[in-house]
């Protein structure tokens, strides 16, 4: 058996701060000659390759990790703390720990929660310390600068036998959890630490530049230490002061003095400070503070980052601002964005965790912004006016459409009460009558944007966009209805893949959902909606459709059309599922299955099984109305052509017709299988590969034998009726008796019938059966073919004997002729059979007929007895002779 002590996963950190799973495989360490040291091994478990070779540096701080739940612990152990003691949780600056797929380590735990205030950081060591003796089954450490690895074992052993070989090369103690750069101070330490002057900053000067970047450098590992820091920076205005020197630096082309202060910048903005922020992004700071981050010793060259702020990124005023402070506000956000995007370097697996507060700083200010600009009526009323007005250039309402969209966009990071209220503002100031316009307008580029803001409106309040539209069909025409609009530039979209289509056709889907749709008590949102709909919209959904099924053939038939029929048919398809009468009208009146049908001809296989599956829909519904006219218009000559055409190719389109016929087959739709037979059958009668039309064969000549017969259906009614729906009494009153009845005191093949049964049997199933032959008697030749039927997948049918002995004793027994015909001498218990109490002459094995003497009667059975039946011959056939005639008296 495979060991799985060293079993392990092996991840990778990608740039979006997510673990990549790079395989699994099997761990070993060993001297590895080309890297010169102890190295650690992954080999894969599928084919043996090496999944991981990396040498166990004496330097590297490897850590062994906690798993998820000390995390999900800490998080509603700090939320319970905040509400019990109503602090804002914002004024505590809690640590973000960020999503993770795998773990976090805990040590980032400690060192986050110590820098807390101290009830809750009391809070945290008195609750929390017990989950650190959880398993440890993870190694973490870092490569380079930003290439971060771990190992996730399969079992604690493992992992603590490599944590063991990790330890020896770097000459720590097992015991610890990380090995490098963690100082464990004891809770009195820490208070006194804390109650200890606070740091002493080294004078700000050129020369001691070296000695400032080693401080902040040994400060960032210890939290206590980081926050001493961060105060004393605050006090001293030290930022301003090391701004200075950076423009003297500059002036001096001293490179050296620009890569430290890179590195005390680096590092000030991991002491993750609001209020060091607040004076960092200070309009006379932030591009000083840009400046500085442009000398990356890592780097051969300097960026050029304020040379593209300043020259090549331009800000645009739409609309005037006169509100200085907003506009500041968007300025300072830009650039912030563009800090955390661009000029800091991707943070390590340490460090993510210390940036949350500039991802906090930016999130607020795009708050504010939107709040402010909400705030400015005549901001948005004159937006609007120039966004409707005919004499607006084109590139002005290019410049409106793509503001308004980007207005959108920062809408969504506001709390749902303050969104509602924001869209509500754009509702009141007519975005909807505006995005009509310019969804009329000839511009690909406005159009785009345009669609963007009508998917934020419908994602929002779809009832909202319902309203307007309905309102707008009482004065407008239908071709410039804002639905209509939308429809047909999915219908124009020039992409080749049809992107905004896919888009648009979302939009619609959502629009057209009963599931979001309003009811109050005084109207009905779907019906109004749905009539206004398929009256005013539907036939332009459905122009490209019907425009390319005028023949036998589509008559248009490149990739890109084939793409957007499907789309028009996904959508048609869902209103058949949800839209029962309206659709069902629509179709019907206006013959769309047969349009669609002739997709099944496509040379483009999607486009076909499109087809297949929007007339399965309608199948399945098992609606009379759709059946009859699919009968009526003989709407399976398409599918039963492309089928034969298909051939003996084993695919989804073979496989899909298929599954329609098994569906009409299993729920036994008689209209459709009648339809199918009578039409199709020899076309489909040597498809022998599957039972599917063979047992539609069968169905259809039962449901004929019932038409001829009525008779024998209603004796089988009366049969089923007294098999399955006697007194729950009776039944009670028999199993009792079957307990208590001792074998031996019965004569062989008598069968015990209780009293009450017995007039039951004789009153209400002889006197019928009686009646019924003697009023006819039945072609001795037919019967044979009825109760002889093979099915057609090689399985002979069941039947049932009725036979009466002498008296009035009754005997029901259900044969399974799957390997002996009924009363073939093979049968178990069957009459003739050799060793069966009772048997009759062989001569009559061989035959079933309907008699009225010897009393062997022979009825047809159907197939919905089929199952249960086989499951009384199951238990027949294991049974005693007594109890076996016990049970056919029932």
């Amino acid at each position: 058996m495979t060991d799985t002590r060293r079993r392990v996963k092996v991840y990778t950190l990608n740039e979006d701060r997510q673990w990549d799973d790079r395989g699994t495989g099997h761990v070993s360490s060993c001297y590895v000659e080309r890297l010169k040291g102890m190295s650690l091994l992954v080999r894969a478990e599928s084919d043996g390759s090496l999944l991981l070779e990396s040498k166990i540096n004496p330097n590297t701080a490897y850590q062994k990790q906690q798993a998820v739940l000390v995390v999900v612990e800490l998080q509603l152990l700090v939320g319970l703390y905040v509400e019990l003691n109503g602090e804002n949780q914002s004024e505590l600056k809690l640590p973000s720990f960020g999503k993770f797929s795998l773990y976090l380590p805990l040590y980032r735990i400690h060192r986050a929660l110590c820098g807390l205030p101290k009830p809750l950081s009391s809070v945290y060591h008195l609750f929390l310390n017990p989950l650190e003796k959880e398993k440890d089954t993870l190694i973490v450490w870092s490569e380079a600068e930003n290439y971060d690895l771990a190992l996730s074992f399969q079992e604690k052993a493992g992992c603590d036998e490599i944590w063991e070989k990790i330890c020896q090369v770097q000459g720590k103690d097992p015991s610890v959890d990380i090995t490098q750069d963690l100082v464990d101070e004891s809770e009195e330490e820490r208070f006194d630490d804390m109650s200890s002057p606070g740091l002493e900053l080294p004078s700000c000067e050129l020369s001691r530049l070296e000695e400032i970047a080693e401080l902040v450098a040994s400060s960032l590992p210890s939290p206590l230490r980081r926050e001493k820091l961060a105060l004393a920076l605050e006090n001293e205005g030290y930022i301003k002061k090391l701004l200075e020197i950076f423009h003297v630096c500059e002036d001096l082309e001293n490179i050296e003095g620009l890569h430290h202060l890179y590195e005390i910048i680096k590092g000030i903005f991991l002491l993750n400070r609001t209020a060091l922020f607040e004076v960092m992004f200070s309009e006379e700071c932030i591009m000083d503070i840009i400046g500085c981050l442009e000398y990356d010793p890592s780097l051969s060259q300097s960026r050029k980052h304020r040379e593209f702020l300043t020259k090549t990124a331009k800000f645009k005023e739409v609309i005037p601002i006169s509100d200085p402070e907003l506009k500041q506000k968007i300025h300072q956000t830009y650039r912030v964005q563009y800090i955390q995007d661009m000029v800091l370097p991707t943070p390590s697996v340490f460090e993510e965790n210390m940036l949350s507060t500039l991802h906090s700083f930016i999130f607020f200010n795009k708050v504010e912004i939107v709040g402010m600009l909400q705030e400015d009526e005549k901001f948005l009323t004159d937006l609007f006016a120039q966004l409707t007005d005919e004499a607006t250039d084109e590139e002005k309402r290019q410049e409106l459409v793509n503001f308004l969209k980007e207005f959108c966009a920062f809408s969504q990071t506001l709390q749902p009460q303050n969104r509602d209220a924001f869209f509500k503002t754009l509702s009141n100031m007519g975005i909807l009558p505006a995005l009509e316009v310019i969804l009329g307008m000839d511009d690909a580029q406005v159009r785009s944007a345009a669609t963007d803001i009508f998917s934020y409106l419908v994602e929002y309040n779809p009832s909202m966009v319902r309203e307007f539209v309905m309102q707008e069909a009482q004065q407008n025409d239908d071709d410039i209805l804002l639905i209509n609009l939308i429809i047909e530039h999915m219908i124009c979209d020039t992409d080749p893949e049809l992107g905004g289509a896919v888009l648009l056709m979302g939009l619609l889907r959502t629009l057209v959902d009963p599931e979001n749709m309003l009811a109050t008590a005084n109207k009905t949102e779907k019906t109004e909606f749905l009539g206004f709909f398929y009256k005013h919209c539907m036939h332009v959904l459905t122009a490209p459709l019907l425009a390319n099924t005028t023949e036998d053939k589509p008559s248009k038939d490149d990739f890109q059309t084939a793409q957007l029929l499907a789309l028009i048919l996904e959508l048609l398809t869902f209103c058949v599922e949800h839209h029962t009468y309206h659709i069902k009208n629509y179709i019907i009146n206006k013959d769309i299955l047969r349009r669609v049908l002739v997709l099944m001809a496509s040379k483009h296989a999607f486009l076909a099984l499109c087809a297949l599956r929007f007339k399965r829909k309608i199948i399945g519904l098992k609606d009379e109305f759709y059946n009859r006219y699919i009968m009526k218009s003989f709407l399976f000559e398409p599918v039963v052509k492309a089928f034969l055409n298909n051939g003996s190719r084993y695919n989804l389109m073979n496989s899909a017709i298929i599954e329609m016929f098994e569906f009409i087959r299993v729920e036994d739709i008689k209209s459709l299988t009648a339809h199918v037979i009578e039409n199709y059958w020899k076309a489909l009668e040597d498809v022998d590969y599957v039972q599917t039309f063979k047992g539609l064969k069968l169905r259809f000549e039962q449901q004929r034998e019932r038409q001829d017969n009525p008779k024998l259906d209603s004796m089988r009614s009366i049969l089923r009726n007294h098999r399955y729906r006697r007194d729950a009494r009776t039944l009670e009153d028999e199993e009792e008796m079957w307990f208590n009845t001792d074998e031996d005191d019965m004569e062989d093949g008598e069968a015990v019938v209780p009293p009450s049964d017995k007039t039951k049997n004789d009153e209400d199933i002889m006197d019928p059966i009686s009646k019924f032959m003697e009023r006819k008697k039945l072609k001795e030749s037919e019967e044979k073919e009825v109760l002889l039927k093979t099915n057609l997948s090689g399985r002979q049918s069941p039947s049932f004997k009725l036979s009466f002995s002498s008296g009035t004793k009754s005997n029901l027994t259900s044969q399974s002729s799957a390997s002996n015909l009924p009363g073939s001498p093979g049968s178990p218990g069957s009459p003739g059979s050799p060793g069966s109490p009772g048997s009759v002459s062989k001569s009559t094995s061989q035959m079933a007929a309907i008699t009225t003497k010897g009393g062997l009667v022979g009825l047809v059975d159907y197939p919905d007895d089929d199952e249960e039946d086989d499951e009384d011959e199951d238990k027949e056939e294991t049974l005693p002779l007594s109890k076996k005639a016990k049970l056919e008296s029932s």
